[in-house]
């Protein structure tokens, strides 16, 4: 769960959002056990910035297909 953590606090540095906010979203479109946790394996060796795009990236897709 620190990995989650830290995943969670550098989107949220990175969009200018407070954690809670990014908490709240993940969950909302279940980006932390689909995704983050997932994917683990693979992402974890990734650099942070990487990390931090990707799943941005992700958060923002899942989102607009919940909207659809």
């Amino acid at each position: 769960m620190i990995f989650v953590s830290s995943c969670i606090e550098s989107v949220a540095r990175k969009l200018k959002c407070s954690t809670s906010d990014i908490y709240k979203r993940m969950k909302r479109v279940n980006l932390i056990d689909g995704y983050i946790l997932k994917h683990y394996n693979t992402i974890h060796s990734e650099s942070r910035e990487t990390i931090t795009e990707d799943i941005i990236g992700c958060l923002e897709e899942w989102e607009r297909k919940e909207v659809a």
